[in-house]
């Protein structure tokens, strides 16, 4: 698995991976949180307790242009985000830290796209509530991110139609409310 962004905080963490081939991403998650909790509940030692997790691991397609650094900035500005640093790099245990320090780490990965110059202005300027009403809504809904006709193609190739309907049930028509 390659991963191109990270960020680790104090109660969660955020990735951004990029699989090198289809159904490889489930594998490496479970493989990773169960390895994690194993570890986490040894070292606090409290095996037996119960899960750390509150669910499955959230995913989302992206598209390769814009929408790849804006996953890629709210990734690692999450510390700043979170009033945890005056700036997204001084947190140390995220990718942004990482490429500033031009640390040598064998786990992360260069990208589909190349780190634009200025990143770090880019990642430490400001987030519109736009931009993260959508990529929110791709969190939560596991909805492709891009494009409109983007998110279209690749639910349907995917199978995700059902992440870019409204949620709840359809509304009734006003023929139906006649019947």
């Amino acid at each position: 698995m390659r991963l191109v962004s990270y960020v680790m905080m104090p109660n969660h963490w955020h990735l951004v991976v990029w699989p090198r081939n289809d159904g490889e991403l489930s594998a490496w998650a479970q493989w990773l949180t169960v390895t994690h909790v194993r570890r986490w509940h040894t070292h606090h030692q409290s095996v037996g307790t119960g899960p750390l997790y509150q669910g499955r691991f959230k995913s989302f397609p992206v598209q390769d242009d814009d929408h790849y650094y804006t996953v890629c900035r709210y990734v690692e500005r999450n510390p700043l985000r979170a009033n945890l640093v005056r700036r997204a790099e001084h947190w140390r245990w995220s990718s942004l830290w990482h490429r500033i320090q031009r640390t040598q780490v064998p786990w992360l990965s260069e990208g589909p796209l190349p780190v634009p110059d200025h990143w770090t202005d880019y990642v430490n300027g400001v987030e519109t509530e736009v931009e993260l009403a959508a990529l929110r809504r791709s969190v939560v809904r596991g909805a492709p991110f891009g494009d409109e006709s983007w998110q279209v193609q690749t639910a349907a190739a995917l199978g995700l139609e059902s992440a870019l309907r409204r949620q709840g049930r359809p509304r009734k028509s006003n023929v139906e409310n006649l019947t």
